[in-house]
């Protein structure tokens, strides 16, 4: 089957970057999301990217006049997904809401249609169970920002064909991405690996090893990070992070995945990073100088 019509399901920030990148490589695409004006400000986000691509010198303005020319919106799951050749779910990081839209998208999208989730731990078998098609549920993991990272991590089911496999493969070639294929794992192989990490950076903050500071710029200058452990958690997300090492404590049953209590904490009390405004650092007023949390800069 030859791949030209995309469906993306969700236009939040990985959502209008699939969307993006996708159009970008000339495939017709459908961002869906039930919320008008989350896709009215997705297509105002993806015009601004272009821009900014523009202003580097990546494309040209003709470019940006195509590639929004390959997008469209729409507000239903059954309409979006009737002519798509391959449909992603970048939905909320959340089983039961991914397997709901799986059902739907099974039931609403042609039978030949390749169905691939962006989760970036949820088990694709079990989203794959939702289906009437199994073989043809794949996961496509990219990272934020999508115009921006190379990496797509591809994650065979325990039912995913082949031929699906190489079909998504020679896809993100196309796309100017770097297809890296795993099984289907909790954390699959970039977050069983990341997390960790961001836990036990997390841990020497909370058993008062180091500063913020300190944890941050040993891991940028002494293992050449081009971010440390707790602004990329920032980034991230902390509740995404935590919903993550759930995911690989519940899977593993390992007490090494078992989220940090501060961590655990700082959910609890909205401090999420980047999208609250505030995580281990602040981010108000969208200042780019990294000024720690009132927390921990006492």
């Amino acid at each position: 089957m030859t791949i030209q019509n995309i469906s993306v399901i969700g236009a939040g920030t990985m959502g209008n970057g699939i969307a993006h990148v996708f159009a970008q490589a000339g495939f017709k695409v459908v961002l869906v999301d039930l919320h008008q004006a989350q896709l009215d400000k997705a297509i105002q986000t993806i015009g601004k990217n272009l821009d900014r691509q523009i202003n580097k010198g990546i494309i040209k303005e003709e470019d940006k006049v195509i590639t929004l020319s390959n997008l469209c919106t729409d507000t239903s799951i059954s309409s979006g997904v009737s002519i798509a050749h391959l449909v992603i779910e970048a939905a909320t990081e959340n089983t039961a809401l991914k397997t709901s839209i799986f059902k739907e998208i099974d039931v609403a999208a042609p039978k030949e249609a390749i169905l691939a989730s962006n989760t970036s731990s949820i088990s694709i078998t079990q989203i794959a169970a939702a289906t009437q098609r199994p073989e043809q549920v794949i996961g496509m993991h990219f990272m934020n920002p999508v115009p921006v990272m190379k990496l797509v991590e591809i994650i065979n089911g325990f039912s995913t064909q082949k031929t699906v496999t190489n079909t998504i493969v020679e896809l993100s070639i196309k796309l100017g991405k770097t297809p890296c294929v795993v099984n289907d794992y909790p954390g699959f192989i970039a977050n069983k690996i990341l997390m960790p990490m961001i836990n036990e950076a997390i841990y020497s903050l909370y058993e008062g090893i180091a500063s913020v500071e300190s944890i941050d710029t040993i891991m940028k200058l002494g293992m050449a990070h081009p971010m440390g452990p707790l602004q990329l958690a920032d980034f991230i997300g902390l509740d995404v992070c935590l919903s993550i090492l759930h995911v690989l404590y519940t899977g593993y049953g390992n007490t090494k995945y078992a989220p940090c209590p501060l961590l655990t904490n700082m959910v609890t009390a909205g401090k999420l990073g980047v999208k609250s405004g505030e995580g281990f650092y602040n981010y108000a007023g969208g200042s780019k100088e990294l000024v720690v949390s009132n927390v921990f800069n006492k």
